[in-house]
């Protein structure tokens, strides 16, 4: 698609489609000087006739409607002009229907009885049709009733030599058309996706042969000459293929003939390019057996404490004690949902050199899939452009075929300075991509790049390099001056709104008011790099946004970027990063299609996993933001399941699995029959299971059975390939797919292209109609987008709820974990806007437990794993947890204070069950950090900020969430800054205001005067009661310790604590001690007991 650089901007609703910064001559003011007139019923332009003259359907008021719905009306409707009201008569071109008069004028026999059906035609043979009944409109076309080109247009087509035949559903580049075993069509359309055959002289009749598949196969030619001659020329293809194996025996290595290829059937699978592109690597016996061995344990542990707990019960604070067991059941639940989805934990390794031998041949051109790139971003105040600029070059300069790449970039934002810094970041890229090609150099995000430190005189650096290297850190330093100045300039918004270079308003004046937009700074036929190379597509999107839509925040923006790139470059996979979330590997692609292009297991993965890693945290990481044990430990364990969870960012998506398919049915291996039993037995148990899967079959009916249909070459079926010949939406209408997809048949048909891709010869501004119409905010409505197609909407965490969905369509997912850091971010390393952090994904997650996705009721019957609901579950629960654990962090304070504690006068089999469950504790810690790999400095700062994070954001996120999906009420906590000292990680000690910091701030200080409380108590009362009060200060300092971080945080730099902190936390917690002084006070209600002591005092 060519604007020839200019802006696209428009709004399908209200017939707007202009191009920015375009001559006089090239300029279209509106979609009617495209056609002449707008269809009033879909809004589409009134096509031209064969004669070269305006479509009319209604001879008497010429009523503007164009041929798909004249079509449509007269098969479906009421047969009547929408204005007049007068009957429809049957116009040349057009079949007839019930009703219609003897027409002696009209000689149009082909088209007169020729009823095409979209239904009975393929999956691909309907997107053809579809997609030439869109795009060929006003150029003379001419089409049945159905939107299928007649027999006459089909004949006539033109004919692409260059793609092969099919021979029973499978292609053949070697079969010539007149050795075809199976006579296809000569209608079959042009493209990549359907495979025509050349049409034979009509001076010549054809013999047709009927194919029968039980009659003999050389009925059909296999077994003649050109069979024999095929089969020779796939031993030479084979032996060619066969150069890269390194074969040792008796011969030394010599070459192979085509007699030594066919007595030795295991030697193909010595090729390294038909080996499997990934493998999984088990967590070794010594590490995950006694892992396993200490969780049965702890649960046998478990038992025989909780009914040691409920058996003893503390009579004189019975309270107390009750509130502690359900606060302790609460939490063993927890774990146990936290636990077990980590019992088959697994690694991944993948073989990038057998992708390139298997798609990247030498001589021909490389058969690695399309990948469409979304990355997205919002408000360039929040999101620097500079950080969203470096990752946009780390994907232009990714190590990929650059025609195979396509960089989309949505700004939901709709400003002016985010579009400029494109501007400007794709120059640069023209420098900065083939000298990241040229070295070889990694990460690819020029900020980190030139931030690394580099030894010249290490590994002998060729002097080229070092200046070419310093020449390229200049032109990046002139970059981010131009970036920079970008921005101090948005900083004042002139009064009349940003004006473009032509005069022209900018269209985004108005955030919450303004059409699409699309700009295309690089691609195909843009510009080339500076020694002359072609380039990524680079394209620039933000959605139409009107009052009184919901637009759905970021799930919508991608559900967006997934149709306006469906529309222009339809890749079959998708990756979507953060704008501050760069490449850091620039094979990070090649390492997911590792696992989406193998043969043997890639047809089942809706999406690959990659996991974050961040820059710029300080070595302690003080508040946990780097998330080592998820991403190392717990998302190893989903692995091992149906895969790992989608987190936001990172991942690689299959585009038919976000369509809300299913995946691909396996088909299972004949039951095995044994000997061993008697024939009845046999036969008693074998009708049995036989009537129960039969019952079953009936009561388990598939909701959306939709898998794709495949064809794969001849090559597949050499291989050993057998894949199941399932089809596609065979039964499902036009009508059907719009509803689902929405009223644009470009984007439905693409939906039918399992493969991608788009058509070859279609007019840019029909693309460029269709592009707008799809980000148009009404697009979505009474379609299926964010209900099962696309990211679903329902959740500020929309990433938990669309990995979910597609979990239970019966799709898995991989996790892979490259040596070398696929991507990398940034993360919030200061307290407060951690907490946020953690706020809104807790916020999702009670969204989605309140909703009607909640894992615990839906999906049941699917295909999720039971183990995988589990994490589910637990993803969704644990906000809940904030309760029992304020309250279980309090009771410490309560203990001490009066006296009393949760657990009776210890026993001695009372004490080995504590120390037996606190051991166990540990081991599974150790365990898992052996496994997994991960630092007792990271497992030990998790633990911490699970409680920091659990009494303060998990709590706030429970009572907004309640308050947003109960009463409809919106709630949002503040944050303000204070000013932080210059250096390296001055932002950890900027410290900023805000209501989540009161509640762990309260536990600590009377956790803290509960232990200077209960030691003078001690003191005073002698040496007795320091026996039961180590259990209490234990407790207590458990609380005090895990708490510690945020202490330190509050501190600051200056170890001094805010002073609007210290108040807030003193009041509340003198008003909790007198509430419960008051309650139950140290001494009874009667006053001091007096007694005499026994001294004669008066002697």
């Amino acid at each position: 698609m060519d604007t020839r650089g200019r802006l696209v901007a428009g709004s399908h609703n209200r017939n707007e489609f202009v191009l920015i910064n375009a001559d006089e001559n090239g300029k279209i003011k509106s979609v009617k000087e495209l056609s002449g007139q707008i269809c009033q019923i879909c809004g589409d332009e009134v096509e031209l006739t064969v004669d070269g003259e305006l479509f009319v359907a209604c001879n008497e008021c010429a009523f503007p409607v164009c041929r798909l719905c004249y079509e449509y009306e007269r098969r479906e409707g009421n047969q009547a002009c929408p204005q007049c009201k007068t009957r429809y008569k049957r116009l040349k071109g057009s079949p007839r229907v019930e009703g219609d008069e003897e027409e002696d004028d009209i000689d149009d026999l082909d088209n007169e009885f020729d009823y095409g059906n979209l239904d009975g035609l393929g999956p691909q043979e309907a997107a053809e049709a579809m997609h030439s009944a869109r795009l060929n409109t006003g150029r003379g076309y001419h089409s049945n009733a159905s939107g299928i080109p007649t027999f006459s247009e089909r004949e006539t087509s033109p004919l692409s030599p260059d793609i092969p035949l099919l021979t029973y559903g499978e292609e053949d580049y070697e079969i010539s058309s007149d050795q075809h075993a199976l006579i296809v069509p000569p209608f079959m359309g042009h493209g990549n996706r359907i495979h025509p055959m050349p049409v034979p002289d009509p001076s010549i009749p054809l013999q047709p042969r009927p194919m029968v598949p039980k009659k003999d196969i050389a009925v059909y030619g296999y077994g003649s000459v050109a069979w024999k001659d095929r089969m020779e020329d796939w031993k030479k293809r084979q032996n060619d293929r066969l150069q890269v194996v390194q074969h040792q025996g008796d011969n030394d290595g010599g070459n192979f003939g085509g007699n030594e290829l066919d007595d030795d059937p295991d030697l193909p699978m010595m090729d390294e390019g038909r080996q499997p592109l990934s493998r999984k690597l088990p967590i070794p016996s010594s590490k995950i057996n006694p892992y396993r061995l200490i969780i049965i344990i702890r649960l046998v542990i478990l038992g025989l404490f909780f009914h040691y707990r409920l058996l003893h019960p503390v009579n004189s604070a019975y309270g107390l004690w009750l509130t502690s067991v359900i606060c302790e059941i609460w939490f063993a639940v927890s774990w146990i949902l936290d636990q077990f989805p980590k019992w088959y934990p697994i690694e991944r390794e993948t073989y990038l050199d057998r992708l390139s031998l298997r798609y990247e041949k030498e001589g021909k051109p490389s058969e690695l899939a399309s990948v469409d790139i979304f990355v997205s971003t919002v408000d360039p105040s929040k999101e620097p452009p500079l950080i969203t600029a470096n990752t946009v070059l780390s994907i232009l300069a990714v190590d990929y075929p650059v025609d195979k790449v396509a960089c989309y970039v949505s700004d939901d934002g709709a400003a002016m300075l985010t579009f400029e810094a494109l501007s400007e970041t794709s120059e640069f890229a023209r420098k900065w991509v083939p000298f990241c090609k040229k070295y070889n150099i990694e990460p690819r995000a020029p900020e980190w790049y030139f931030s690394l430190k580099i030894d010249y005189l290490k590994n002998k650096v060729h002097p080229a390099f070092v200046r070419e290297r310093r020449a390229m850190k200049r032109e990046y330093e002139e970059f981010k001056v131009k970036i920079n100045a970008l921005v101090a300039t948005a900083q004042k918004v002139p009064e009349d709104g940003w004006t473009m270079q032509d005069g022209t308003p900018w269209p985004g004046n108005n955030v919450r008011d303004h059409p699409g937009m699309i700009q295309v700074f690089l691609g195909h036929s843009g510009v080339c790099d500076v020694e002359g190379n072609e380039l990524p597509r680079l394209i620039y999107v933000s959605r139409e946004k009107r009052p009184g839509f919901d637009h759905h925040k970021k799930a919508g923006a991608m559900n967006a970027l997934v149709r306006v790139s469906a529309v222009i470059s339809n890749a079959p996979y998708l990756l979507n990063v953060d704008c501050d979330h760069y490449i850091n590997n620039s094979k990070a692609l090649r390492e997911a299609m590792c696992f989406m292009m193998d043969p043997q297991s890639g047809k089942k993965v809706c999406y690959v996993q990659f996991p974050q890693r961040f820059d710029g945290i300080d070595r302690h990481d003080r508040y946990s933001n780097r998330n080592v044990v998820f991403f190392d430990i717990n998302m190893k364990g989903l692995d091992g399941l149906q895969g790992p969870i989608y987190v936001g960012t990172g991942c690689v998506f299959r585009r038919v699995a976000l369509y809300g398919f299913d995946a691909p049915a396996k088909k299972k291996a004949p039951s095995k029959t044994c000997n061993c039993w008697p024939k009845w037995c046999c036969l008693c148990c074998g009708s049995r299971k036989k009537n129960a899967k039969t019952k079953k079959e009936k009561k388990k009916k598939p909701k959306n059975r939709e898998a794709s249909k495949q064809i794969h070459a001849l090559e597949n079926i050499e291989e050993g390939k057998d894949e199941p010949n399932t089809e596609k939406l065979s039964n499902m209408s036009q009508m059907k797919l719009e509803k689902k997809y929405g009223q644009s048949p470009v984007f439905v048909a693409s939906t039918l292209l399992e493969n991608g891709g788009v058509p070859q010869h279609v007019s840019p501004a029909s693309l460029l109609k269709e592009a707008i119409q799809v980000i148009s905010c009404g697009y979505e409505d009474k379609t299926e987008w964010g209900k099962e197609v696309g990211w679903i909407y329902g959740s500020v965490t929309e990433d938990i709820l669309t990995g979910f969905k597609m979990h239970c369509h019966g799709w898995r997912s991989v996790y892979c974990i490259p040596k070398r850091p696929a991507f990398k971010g940034s993360a919030p390393i200061n307290l407060s806007d951690r907490l946020h952090q953690v706020l809104r994904w807790a916020l999702g997650s009670v969204e989605i437990f309140l909703s009607r996705h909640c894992p615990i009721w839906y999906g049941y019957g699917g295909g999720l794993n039971w183990l995988e609901r589990f994490s589910y579950i637990n993803s969704v629960v644990y906000p809940w947890t904030s309760i029992p654990l304020i309250v279980y962090c309090t009771l410490p304070a309560i203990c001490l204070l009066t006296g009393q504690f949760i657990v009776p006068a210890i026993s001695n089999y009372a004490s080995l069950l504590f120390i037996a469950l606190f051991i166990s504790i540990a081991a599974t810690g150790i365990l898992e950090m052996q496994w997994g790999g991960v630092g007792i400095d990271d497992w030990w700062r998790n633990e911490q900020f699970w409680v920091i994070g659990g009494v303060s954001s998990h709590l706030f996120a429970l009572i907004q969430g309640l308050l947003k999906v109960l009463g409809g009420v919106s709630t949002n906590f503040t944050v303000t800054s204070k000013g932080a000292d210059d250096g390296e990680f001055s932002e950890l000690y900027i410290f900023k205001w805000t209501s989540l910091l009161i509640p762990p701030t309260t536990l600590l200080i009377i956790n803290i005067v509960g232990v200077v409380v209960g030691i003078s108590d001690a003191i005073n009362n002698g040496y007795d009661s320091w026996g039961p009060l180590f259990g209490r200060l234990f407790f207590a300092f458990w609380v005090i310790v895990h708490l510690y971080p945020f202490l330190k945080g509050l501190l600051g730099k200056q170890d001094r604590m805010p002073t609007i902190i210290l108040v807030w936390s003193i009041l509340l917690a003198s008003i909790l001690t007198l509430m419960w002084v008051r309650i139950n006070p140290f001494v009874s209600r009667d006053g001091p007991v007096l007694e005499v002591c026994g001294l004669n005092c008066d002697k």
